[in-house]
This record gives structure tokens, sequence and C-alpha cells, in this order.
């Protein structure tokens, strides 16, 4: 699974990425219930961002698991109406099985970057954007 995201600040003050996690949320589909995760590319560097596969203690709909991207003090701050630039994830099956991602709750078939609401943004733990499922 590959999730492409970039984060937007509609405020109108600028925000430390530091306390900034984004979650896209996913079903495991089966097969291995261990993953790894990959920064493919990151506008403000892979080495800026953290990523770790969380279970969700309560199973939802279309979720049973989310990818939380997070963000080191070296990715700097995001301006008022500024974005992170492209951030390129990949999620793997611990036995490498495929995931089924039509059934997601945060996928999305779009071809180019579009405000999704089933991506949530937190800001110093608070939700700032999106809808949990």
């Amino acid at each position: 699974m590959k999730p492409g995201l970039r984060v937007v600040n509609t405020g109108s003050s600028a925000v430390d990425l530091s306390k900034v996690t984004i979650r896209y949320y996913f079903t495991g589909d089966g097969g291995s219930s261990t993953f790894t995760t990959s920064c493919d590319y990151a506008a403000v560097g892979c080495s800026n961002v953290t990523q770790k596969v969380v279970a969700l203690s309560s199973p939802k709909s279309g979720a049973d698991h989310y990818l939380e991207i997070s963000f080191a003090s070296g990715a700097g701050s995001l301006a008022a109406g500024a974005n992170t630039g492209d951030i390129q994830s990949r999620i793997n099956k611990g036995d490498w099985s495929n995931f089924s991602e039509s059934d997601d709750y945060s996928y999305a078939t779009n071809t180019a970057y579009a405000d999704v609401s089933k991506v949530t943004v937190y800001v110093g733990g608070t939700l700032a954007g999106g809808v949990e499922p």
C-alpha cells in the first residue's frame, strides 16, 4: 500500500510540524498481522518523518489499523497557507501478502492531491482536520 499525502495549513499562523501527526486508516485484510513501513520520499526529508502502524482497539468499518506519520523537529514549521509537499509512504505486511485497499476508510482513488476528510490530522494530540472512522 502506498499512500501519498500532503498536509495543508489552512490556519492563519505557522504550525510546528513536530506537533503534527497524520493518521491514514486501513484494514489489514487477513494474512500477517505485522507491518513494516517505509518513507519513499518526503519533501521535508524522510529523516524528519516517523511512521508506525497502530491497531485500533475497537475496529471500525473500513479500519482496524492506521498508519501514523509524525515529524521530527528538523521538519521545521508549516507557514499559514503552505503545505508540507509530498509525503510518499509504503506499508507492507510481514508476509508480503496483498492489501485490498478499496474497502479502506482512508483510501481514495484520486490521481492528484485533494482534500480528503477521511485522513485525520492532529496538532498537539487534538484533532485539527478530517473525520475519524
